[in-house]
């Protein structure tokens, strides 16, 4: 079965409505799990074992949120090591009280980092979470899902 990872990190819930919405997309697809973490439980295992992965950060000080930096530091190391990570597809999404471009742009620098592939465009929202949101969040679930198990990615 084809697995997408969610990792992401919410204090005041508008990224976790964010990652939801991403796995309920994901889910949606035949054939394909979504496994959402907490980026402070999501370890190497998580990330070799994804066939993808979707990446979720609040944008703090124009940057992104610790611990998601957390977990790149964690699996860093091991994971440029390790020939199933190269070219895994990746998505981000960002709750931004400012503009998000900081928080997006370092996220994608780890990512270049990490030799993931970029599959999508980015989701920035700033402010409220509103249906609109929602609703692309799931489009992104549902076109990683069916990328990755079609293979197309």
């Amino acid at each position: 079965m084809t697995k997408i990872l969610i990792i992401y990190h919410s204090q005041g819930g508008n990224n976790k409505q964010m990652a939801d919405a991403v796995a309920d997309g994901i889910r949606s697809i035949d054939g394909v799990e979504a496994v959402i973490k907490p980026a402070l439980v999501a370890t190497l295992d998580d990330l070799v074992n994804g066939n993808g992965i979707v990446i979720g950060s609040p944008e703090y000080f124009g940057y992104m949120a610790g611990a998601v930096k957390d977990f790149f530091d964690r699996t860093y190391e091991k994971a440029r090591e390790d020939k199933r990570i190269f070219r895994k597809p990746y998505a981000v999404f960002i709750n931004a009280g400012n503009d998000g471009s900081g928080a997006l742009m370092n996220i994608e620098r780890i990512c270049r980092g990490y030799q993931f592939k970029k599959v999508l465009e980015p989701i920035v929202a700033k402010g409220e979470i509103t249906q609109e949101v929602i609703a692309r969040c799931f489009a992104m679930g549902q076109t990683i899902a069916a990328g990755c198990r079609e293979g197309i990615y």
